[in-house]
Parts: structure tokens; sequence; C-alpha cells
């Protein structure tokens, strides 16, 4: 027999599995968009080549605008689910990455892979904590693997901008990497969410 005071308890656990399951197939379909965006960016960016050319600027302003556009997504659907105060340092680390970038880009590729990496060391420690928030929902695993790559791939990109003949084409690698982990989640999900 359950006691009274272990009741409401069990509703609480209850509850949150529920918004769980809940929250899932929205994160799904946004994991889904965020790998096929990361995937045709990458692309782009190595049809563009290696120069600082208009178009290759805007690429560059857009990943880390798109970063924040998916974060708001991600905080709408997920305020029930409890991880929403890293969503928001995501939201305003990636903004800061757009604006930098945008400035960094009209002073050449050195300074672009500063910017990048320094925001894909925050983001990606940004992202580690917010998957280990969200390890009841599952399908986590590759968010906090990619997360930690982030991190070193950041302090990588800083590391290249010193040397004689910095290139871009090492983003393009790091969206698409990005971009396979959003895809595995994404599965992970489809796999854990009940059958109705």
């Amino acid at each position: 027999m359950i006691r009274p005071a272990v009741r409401p308890a069990l509703r609480r656990s209850a509850a949150a599995s529920t918004e769980h399951v809940g929250a899932t197939p929205a994160l799904r379909r946004l994991y889904a968009v965020r790998f096929a965006f990361a995937a045709a960016w990458a692309a782009l960016l190595l049809v563009s080549g290696s120069d600082l050319t208009a178009g290759a600027k805007v690429l560059l302003f857009l990943y880390p605008a798109f970063d924040v556009a998916a974060a708001v997504v991600d905080a709408r659907s997920a305020r029930a689910t409890g991880p929403v105060k890293g969503l928001y340092a995501n939201m305003a680390v990636s903004a800061l990455a757009a604006v930098g970038v945008a400035v960094a880009s009209t002073s050449g590729v050195a300074d672009v892979l500063r910017v990048w990496g320094a925001w894909a060391v925050v983001s990606g420690l940004v992202q580690l904590l917010v998957g280990v928030a969200r390890r009841p929902m599952g399908g986590q695993w590759a968010m906090i693997l990619s997360g930690g790559i982030s991190v070193l791939a950041g302090a990588s990109f800083v590391r290249s901008a010193s040397q004689d003949d910095p290139s871009l084409t090492a983003l393009a690698g790091y969206a698409t990497l990005g971009g396979i982990f959003f895809l595995v989640s994404a599965i992970r999900l489809s796999r854990s969410t009940p059958r109705g």
C-alpha cells in the first residue's frame, strides 16, 4: 500500500514524465531541422571557399543567428521540462557570436576563427549542461558528447587563427559533425517516444 505522503511525489514524477513525453516530438523535429540546416550550411561554405566573400560573410553570420532562433523555439517547447535557463544563455551567447562574427569578418579569417572558437567553447559548455539536465528525456548522450567536442573544436579554431594561412574550411567540418549529432539525437528520441 502506498502511503499518503508518497502519493504527491508519485504524481509529480508522473507529471514530469508526461511533460517530457509531450516535449519530445517538438525537440525531435527541431533536431532534424538543425541537422538539415547544418548540412546545407557546410556545403555552401565549402563551395564559397576559404576567402571572405560577401556570400561567406552572410553564411558566417547566419550560423549563430540560426542557433539563436533554434534556441528560442527550443525554449518555448521546453518551458514545462526545466532547462530553460541554459537555453536563454545559449541565445545570448549565440547572438553575441553573430554580431562578433559579422564584425570580425571585416578584419580577416583569423579574427573570424578567434570569435567562432570562443563561441564554440562557450556554447559547447552550455549544450553539455542542457544535455545533462535533459537526460530523463532520452536521446541526450549525443548532445552531451557534441557539447564536449565543441569545446575542443573551439580551442583548435582559436589556435589555428595564429597560423600563417588560416582557413574557414574547418568550420564546415564542425557544422557537419554538429549536424550529425543532432540527427543521432533525433533518431534516439524517436525510439524513446512511446507509440500511441
